[in-house]
């Protein structure tokens, strides 16, 4: 089966990239607006102050005539109060952005991972998706509320004091400006530094959050097979490499700015000295030389904001890169536009479309191959007629789970066609066949809450008539009213409060709740033990009465009762009849079966 490799990012800064992230600031159009122009006032406010003193020191300072200071106060006054307000504002606006966006993103990422099909889960890591959903996404809404903030803001300090500059004295406003092109090229030069460095340091963040995700998940694994300081190492070994990674970004972005500085130094020095040099000759006043090393150094304070924001924005595009990635990952599996329109998505189905389902299942020459090129089935047949239960048998990777996989259309095959009624099941909605589908897995799964919630988890109108009825009829009633909350009893994270007998048992009553057509259990009776497969074998003859079923079986002693068993090799039927007459053929299931039979036996007589 494929297995994930992380896709490599080598481009420069992608505009089409960000303008696919900005679409999710429609809904704060009228918000982004006025940040931009509240950012403009303060940077509007910015150019204003020094030139205030500029008048100051040619009035009142250098004549020494204090005619009109009071009112020179009060003008100076209301700027200082309006700034005050436009900043308390702008922070206002862009922490609500800052907030908002993030949660927009991840809705709309996590509605992508609820739709994509198996074979994306199958190849990648679970810590690979929560690296996107988490800081991946946070830093893209920090750069653009704030990274926005900070741009307008600079650009338009940078138009107004060289606007102002320039019609002062253009000749000196040239020569402090000077240095602006050297800036450029030694900013695209750091840039480009910046971004590979910040992208190596995102991919190891991606597989340092995996490693964390197995290492908690595989803890008793770890304990078990000692392998502590085996795993200490790996995980030393991946922490080193995003420090590594992380130091030489945090090396280039310390050399950067402070060039930017030494650059604006220069330029404040350049006006410093040509501008010193018209004060002596008197082509210029003292508070316009004044107003020239006060606006160099605010000049240069917006260009290396903006050289900041360039260089958070080369970082940020790995994170940019690595979610939209996510978002954009074609489904697999999916319906076609007519089929949406006609019978509605995940999200919005028509129900009032859906046809009623019999149970009719044929596979037409099915072939399925991974795509990594690893064939599973060729020209595969099959028809399974409603209500009848199927067997699957067979070595470990001989097709069993790929055929019921199919079957549930959890993957589609590569060619032939899968017909449910007679109908090629793309002719209908993934969600009409998978609301119409009952699922018990070998490892059983339960998520955080009640019992009652687990159960109703997948239906959630059942009723507690409907709860109570499919836990009597997998014979969950009993134990669950024996528990002293009964059914509002708390499950633990994984269902980690009950015991794996218990959770099976649920995850039963939880597949049952909805009275599927179809029903599938994947070895759901391998990892419990014996008296509570009882139970669940007991239940097994009920609830497939009437359904169409697949069973794949580790423990033969359970499918004996299949109206149809499959001997499945290498993706062929090589065996197939009810358990009498497999037995009678002497083959491969009758070695199997009488195998298994004397080792149970054996097992039983000893711990006897």
């Amino acid at each position: 089966m494929e297995t994930f490799k992380e896709q490599d990012y080598d481009k420069k800064i992608d505009f089409g990239l960000w303008r696919k992230l900005l679409r999710f600031l429609k809904p704060y159009k009228k918000l982004l607006l006025l940040l931009s122009v509240v950012m403009i006032g303060v940077s509007g406010v910015d150019v204003i102050l020094p030139y205030m003193n500029k008048y100051a020191i040619d009035n009142f300072v250098e004549t020494g005539n204090l005619d009109g200071l009071w009112k020179f106060g009060g003008i100076y006054l209301v700027l200082v109060i309006i700034q005050v307000i436009n900043i308390g504002v702008f922070i206002a606006i862009a922490g609500k952005i800052e907030t908002s966006l993030p949660y927009d993103i991840r809705k709309v990422g996590f509605e992508r991972l609820q739709q994509l099909s198996f074979s994306y889960y199958d190849k990648t890591p679970v810590g690979w998706m929560m690296a996107r959903m988490t800081s991946d996404i946070r830093r893209l809404g920090e750069i653009i509320s704030w990274g926005l903030v900070d741009f307008v803001w600079g650009f338009a300090m940078m138009i107004g004091i060289a606007g102002v500059m320039l019609s002062l004295n253009w000749k000196l406003a040239l020569i402090t400006l000077s240095v602006v092109p050297f800036l450029a090229i030694i900013s695209r030069y750091f840039q480009k530094k910046i971004l590979k460095a910040y992208r190596q340091v995102r991919k190891t963040n991606s597989r340092i959050t995996g490693a964390f995700n197995e290492g908690i998940s595989g803890a008793k694994t770890t304990k078990t097979l000692v392998r502590e300081e085996e795993n200490l190492k790996d995980f030393q070994h991946l922490t080193g490499k995003m420090r590594s990674s992380s130091i030489r970004a945090a090396i280039f972005s310390a050399l950067f700015l402070p060039i930017v500085l030494t650059l604006a130094s220069i330029g404040t020095g350049l006006s410093l000295w040509f501008g010193g040099q018209g004060v002596l000759m008197q082509t210029i006043s003292y508070g316009t030389l004044v107003l020239f090393i006060s606006y160099t150094t605010q000049f240069f304070e917006p260009v290396s904001q903006i050289a900041r924001i360039l260089a958070e924005l080369q970082a940020a595009q790995a994170s940019a890169e690595r979610v939209m990635s996510m978002i954009e990952t074609d489904l697999e599996v999916k319906d076609s536009r007519e089929i949406v329109e006609k019978f509605g998505t995940i999200y919005n189905p028509k129900k009032e479309n859906w046809p009623d389902i019999t149970g009719n299942i044929t596979f037409e020459n099915v072939t399925f191959e991974y795509k990594d090129g690893e064939k599973v089935l060729e020209n595969f047949n099959l028809n399974v007629k409603a209500g009848e239960t199927i067997a699957l048998v067979g070595e470990t990777g001989s097709g069993k789970s790929t055929i019921v996989n199919l079957a549930c259309r959890f993957y589609e095959p590569t060619s032939g066609k899968i017909l449910i009624d007679g109908v090629d099941y793309r002719e209908r909605s993934l969600e009409w066949l998978h609301s119409n589908l009952g699922y018990v897995l070998q490892s059983p799964h339960l998520f955080s809450g009640t019992i009652r919630e687990n159960i109703k988890y997948g239906f959630l109108d059942a009723t507690e008539m409907d709860i109570i009825r499919a836990s009597k009829l997998v014979n969950a009633h009993d134990f669950i009213s024996n528990l002293e909350s009964g059914y509002d009893t708390d499950v633990g994270e994984g269902g980690g409060k009950l015991s794996t007998g218990e959770k099976q048992l649920v995850s039963f009553a939880r597949a049952i709740v909805s009275n599927p057509a179809i029903f599938v259990l994947d070895e759901a009776t391998s990892s419990i033990d014996t008296e509570t497969e009882k139970l669940i074998q007991h239940a097994i003859d009920k609830v497939l009465e009437g359904r169409t079923s697949f069973i794949i079986a580790h423990r033969l002693s359970t499918i004996v009762s299949a109206d149809r068993i499959l001997v499945i090799k290498e993706g062929k039927v090589t065996e197939q009849g009810n358990h009498e007459e497999l037995i009678k053929k002497k083959g491969y299931y009758y070695s199997l079966y009488t195998n298994q039979f004397k080792k149970e036996k054996e097992s039983t007589i000893l711990n006897a």
